[in-house]
């Protein structure tokens, strides 16, 4: 007798129940830890590495710490400079240039402290020292050029504002960096007022004196303009020559910072700048057209008193130029600019004349 075929709706929910039984028993099994004698975190370091050879370990070693400290060849490390020279070394160490050096070194040769400016110090420890056997001296009485005691200074500073000391004017002529900057000589203190309200909070300085003292110990002229009644604010402290010049060489005239006179003179005097609607074509050219920049003895910094500073260029074709009497308009106060009063330029629709 044929049996009966089970409905569909049977086999369906047996078929589930098994394959639900037999995921649950493969998840379980691969929960289970395996037998593993020397543990899966074991297992991951079996793979066995041959240890890098001191030669191929020292690049890395090198990138951690590049300075090395241990003295090598004549070099015999700061240390040994110490022993006598602990005066020197007490001043050095709070410097700019000593707290690199000697403490934040970035370069190998930096971390040779006293030796990365001196050179070698062996031959001068051997001979009990002597300043015959110090291979590198700095100041007057040294017997290294100029441009040996440069190259040392060139070493380290050479980017930023010293990019372009070659062929600067000042080392054209000679000037050696120790002659205006110091690295471990006293403090010279003045007397004057720059002492009580000038000088620094402490003895360690880059120069050997405030500006623009220091610059005026060569450039005697612009000493004895300073001293003139309308001068720039150089005594009081306001600006000092390098707030204009880059004493270690641009590529603009003058060491100008700025490229051009005017850029440098509107740096500060921003009213000037404009643009205007009515230009005045000598202030477009040059501010030194009518100012003498360092000091004058007429008003303004004017290279000559009104109204001859623009008799320079407008002749006798307008107002004429000639002696007039004293009641003449054109004498008014004796000055021009009474009535062009935007003599810089002006942005009145009907200022040509830069009128009032």
């Amino acid at each position: 007798m044929r049996g009966i075929a089970p409905p569909r709706q049977v086999f369906l929910p047996l078929i589930g129940v098994v394959l639900f039984f037999l995921a649950a028993m493969y998840s379980f099994a691969r929960q289970q830890p395996s037998h593993d004698p020397v543990g899966s975190g074991q297992r991951e370091n079996l793979s066995y590495s041959k240890p890098a050879s001191p030669q191929a370990a020292a690049p890395q070693e090198k990138a951690k710490t590049p300075l090395p400290k241990a003295p090598d060849g004549d070099y015999v490390g700061s240390e040994t400079c110490i022993t006598c020279h602990d005066d020197q070394n007490r001043r050095f160490k709070n410097t700019v240039m000593g707290k690199v050096m000697l403490g934040n070194p970035h370069t190998p040769e930096e971390a040779r402290g006293c030796e990365a400016c001196h050179g070698p110090g062996r031959a001068h420890v051997e001979a009990g020292g002597g300043k015959e056997t110090i291979p590198i001296r700095f100041g007057k009485d040294s017997p290294n050029t100029v441009a040996e005691q440069n190259s040392v200074c060139m070493d380290c500073h050479s980017r930023g504002t010293h990019m372009f000391w070659k062929g600067s004017p000042h080392e054209s002529r000679g000037i050696a960096c120790v002659d205006c900057h110091q690295v471990k000589q006293g403090v010279r203190v003045s007397v004057s007022s720059d002492a009580r309200y000038s000088q620094p909070l402490t003895d360690n300085r880059g120069v050997k004196l405030l500006q623009p003292e220091l610059c005026l110990q060569c450039h005697q002229m612009r000493r004895a303009q300073l001293q003139r009644s309308s001068h720039m604010p150089y005594r009081e402290g306001k600006v000092t020559c390098t707030s204009c010049h880059n004493p270690h060489g641009t590529p603009n005239p003058k060491q100008l910072i700025q490229s051009t006179t005017n850029e440098n003179c509107l740096s500060c005097h921003t009213e000037r700048r404009g643009p205007f609607l009515w230009e005045h074509p000598p202030v477009l050219e040059n501010c030194a057209n009518c100012h003498e920049p360092h000091g004058s003895n007429n008003p303004q910094l004017l290279k000559v008193r009104m109204p001859r500073v623009c008799d320079d260029c407008h002749d006798s074709s307008r107002h004429p130029t000639q002696a007039q009497p004293l009641s003449s308009i054109k004498n008014f106060n004796r000055g021009c600019t009474n009535c062009h009063s935007h003599i810089h330029g002006s942005n009145h629709p009907s200022g040509s004349a830069f009128l009032r």
